[in-house]
């Protein structure tokens, strides 16, 4: 295989904004994805763009907090096989600036503050696994691959 035909994955970074028990959810609205279904703030990662800065990046465009690198640190990650192949990385924050609030109103119907160990029936699937995988203290798992 050459180096122009490699694979690529699609990577994508999700944040678990923890305040004391409670974890902040979106709920996904007229997105054509798991509509309907509560999920974090998240994004895919642009080219050129690290995993933090692409964190940062979405978290302001979808809940308007300011985040700094300094108080982002790795949760989890799952290598997983939905419709594609990709790496969705996930990350918690113990500090930021500013109140969380709903900036893409065309693609995000509620903001939810919810105890993270009573998460609404409505998460999308591979969220929900992730957030019982980190709670459990495990830093990576694989999803959706035939055994």
């Amino acid at each position: 295989m050459n180096l122009t035909s490699r694979f690529t994955l699609v990577s994508a970074v999700h944040l678990f904004l923890l305040r004391e028990d409670q974890i902040l959810l979106s709920r996904r609205f007229q997105t054509g994805y798991q509509d309907g279904n509560y999920s974090l703030p998240a994004g895919h990662v642009d080219a050129d763009e690290s995993c933090l800065q692409a964190l940062i990046r979405e978290t302001r465009e979808e809940i308007g907090l300011k985040l700094s690198v300094e108080n982002l640190h790795f949760a989890h990650v799952i290598h997983r096989y939905e419709d594609r192949e990709s790496f969705d990385f996930f990350f918690t924050c113990d500090s930021w600036s500013g109140e969380a609030q709903n900036m893409e109103p065309h693609k995000c119907d509620q903001l939810l503050w919810t105890p993270i160990q009573q998460l609404p029936e409505n998460v999308v699937p591979y969220v929900r696994h992730a957030i019982t995988q980190y709670l459990q203290g495990q830093k990576y798992s694989e999803l959706g691959f035939k055994k």
